[in-house]
């Protein structure tokens, strides 16, 4: 067995989204090749309703899945399809555009005003990017958790994990998605496949991710009254782990624990060529979408 070294710790970055949302986005465009089959990974968990209500309006896809997982507030949605419906905390809704959907998501705090989730974008491969668009929408209560005797819990989203399999199945990129949180003080090892691509994103707590010899804190940064940035410290919050290869992983949770999401996938190791949520394989591919958007031809299924 060979822990996963740490290759680099990112520090999601503000962005805005939609009609204007602010979120944090842990990557996403440009070159996203050490984490294929992954496109993007946006944080959009907000505690000020002014910041998200505005939502992300009608809007095209295609050629990509996403996955949307809501940890607390709703998000309503909707599409050229006629799907209609709402995610709640702990929801997990997984779409494949395919060969073109036009949908919006528009989220709502809950009653405290908070609205927590992630938005994880996975590419499909140049022979299903023209497939039949579809939509798993998946209750919390169907998303199996493990608790381990050292306290440790795993939610399962997509994958196996220890003979158990999350509720989301027939994606193209194979992926592994756990959502998991690791008791204060407790050091856990994790298997990963080793020919997968591999990132965690550190969303509550702080710890430390270790390889064979020292290990790796993780950086994260504290805002002051005015909002500027005064200090910086090795916890956890709003960081991204890139590993190395390996088939394991190890991490030491602090004072507070550490949870976080752990994905893996195996690479698609094809050309990638971007227009905003629209990813194909060719610059001609992106133009044609481009002109069906333009023309009334982009939706080939309804």
């Amino acid at each position: 067995m060979s822990i996963r070294p740490v290759k680099k710790v990112i520090q999601s970055k503000p962005a805005l989204e939609g009609a204007g949302v602010h979120l944090r986005r842990a990557f996403g465009f440009g070159d996203t090749k050490e984490f294929d089959p992954f496109l993007l990974l946006d944080d959009f968990r907000n505690d000020n309703p002014e910041a998200y209500l505005a939502g992300f309006p009608w809007h095209p896809h295609r050629g990509i899945e996403t996955i949307t997982y809501v940890l607390a507030g709703t998000v309503d949605h909707g599409d050229s399809l006629g799907n209609r419906g709402a995610l709640g905390a702990g929801d997990v809704q997984w779409m494949t555009a395919g060969s073109g959907i036009l949908h919006q998501e528009m989220p709502k705090g809950d009653a405290r005003g908070r609205m927590h989730g992630f938005q994880l974008w996975a590419n499909l491969p140049s022979s299903l990017k023209m497939t039949a668009p579809r939509y798993q929408d998946i209750p919390g209560k169907e998303i199996p958790e493990l608790v381990d005797d050292d306290g440790t819990r795993i939610r399962i989203v997509c994958g196996d994990y220890r003979g158990k399999r999350g509720p989301v199945d027939g994606i193209a990129a194979d992926p592994r998605y756990l959502d998991i949180w690791v008791p204060p003080g407790l050091r856990k090892t994790l298997p990963v496949e080793i020919d997968r691509h591999a990132f965690a994103y550190v969303f509550e707590g702080s710890g430390t991710f270790r390889d064979s010899s020292q290990p790796f804190g993780v950086l994260t940064e504290k805002e002051g009254a005015a909002g500027e940035t005064v200090v910086r410290e090795r916890t956890g919050n709003r960081s991204l782990v890139v590993f190395d290869r390996g088939d394991e992983v190890t991490v030491q949770a602090g004072d507070e624990g550490i949870r976080f999401l752990l994905v893996s996938g195996k690479p698609i190791e094809e050309p990638v060529a971007w227009y905003g949520p629209i990813v194909m394989n060719t610059k001609a591919e992106l133009q044609q979408a481009v002109a069906e958007l333009q023309n009334g031809t982009f939706i080939k299924h309804r």
